[in-house]
């Protein structure tokens, strides 16, 4: 690959990335329009509506193939069944946080993933850490302690969002298959109960009804491509940069919530919790320094080696 195409690739990688996690940033903003809406009837139509969306997907991009070899495998389906349970916790306590007025505790959530991931790494795959990322990971448990201070309470809206896309995440990854393909597996998997669901609960819950207005129903719908368009960008992102790269990338959504939740949504932000977002920030950029040092130094190790290889 040419220098020039090489720049292209990864320009298109960053824009693709930056996107992603912006849409997932203001996500807040698009459930919120639909707060008259039970909590679990949303899920149920997110679920229906991003099969829909990324099969027709799938079925224009000639991409459908891709997903009857993982359906034969009998490994890949149960960790697939294991992401589906994981992402489907995600999805259901984001939505009724956003319901219950408590975006700075998805906001806080987030900031913790990409230290969970570091966690899950040391306990499930014996990876060992460095000083410097057990300081942010201490760090990081000290702010968990605050932040259960400030909201009078265990802050498990926080602990759970952040455990289960971290799971979700351990899951996908020992997969073999693209994210498109995979959210199809998981979404249908998924069909058959929220169809269920919104038949069993119609009666007793508010969901829309025939004559319910064309903007609520467009709203339920965008659901699907709400939930499937920035996962698409971001496996374009992904395969076009790298893992250091999108790791830093990934601040942006908790940061865009955070600013919403405080300037918007008019959710209050005392000092106990300010102080919890300090240390986050704080063992963040300590990771994201000690990443960054890491991906440097390899860099090198291998110019040195092409170097020593060429000169041999």
């Amino acid at each position: 690959m040419s220098d020039q195409s090489y720049s292209r690739e990864t320009k298109l990688g960053a824009l693709s990335a930056a996107a992603a996690y912006t849409l997932w940033g203001v996500f807040p903003l698009f459930f919120k329009l639909l707060g008259d809406v039970s909590v679990y009837v949303v899920i149920a139509h997110r679920v229906v509506w991003s099969a829909v969306f990324v099969a027709l997907f799938l079925y224009l991009m000639k991409r459908l193939g891709e997903i009857a070899p993982v359906l034969k495998s009998r490994r890949s389906l149960l960790l697939l069944i294991g992401s589906t349970a994981t992402i489907t916790v995600n999805w259901t306590v984001f939505v009724w946080a956003i319901d219950n007025n408590q975006v700075l505790s998805v906001s806080f959530g987030y900031f913790m993933n990409p230290l969970v991931n570091i966690a899950i790494g040391m306990i499930l795959l014996g990876e060992r850490q460095n000083k410097l990322q057990t300081i942010a990971i201490a760090i990081a448990a000290i702010a968990v302690g605050i932040q259960a201070y400030g909201v009078g309470g265990f802050p498990w809206v926080s602990i759970v969002l952040a455990t289960s896309f971290a799971f979700y995440g351990y899951f996908r990854k020992t997969v073999e298959v693209g994210a498109a393909p995979g959210l199809l597996i998981e979404t249908t998997i998924l069909v058959p109960f929220a169809i269920a669901f919104l038949f069993w609960m119609g009666p007793t819950t508010p969901v829309p009804s025939a004559d319910a207005s064309w903007g609520l129903w467009a709203l339920l719908f965008m659901c699907g491509p709400a939930t499937a368009i920035p996962l698409i960008l971001f496996s374009i992102g992904a395969r076009r940069l790298r893992m250091t790269t999108i790791g830093i990338f990934q601040y942006i959504a908790p940061s865009i919530q955070f600013i919403i939740a405080i300037t918007l949504l008019g959710e209050e932000l005392n000092q106990t919790r300010l102080l919890s977002f300090a240390l986050i920030w704080v063992s963040l950029f300590i990771f994201t320094y000690d990443s960054v040092a890491t991906s440097s130094q390899k860099s090198k190790v291998v110019k040195n080696a092409k170097g020593t290889s060429a000169e041999a």
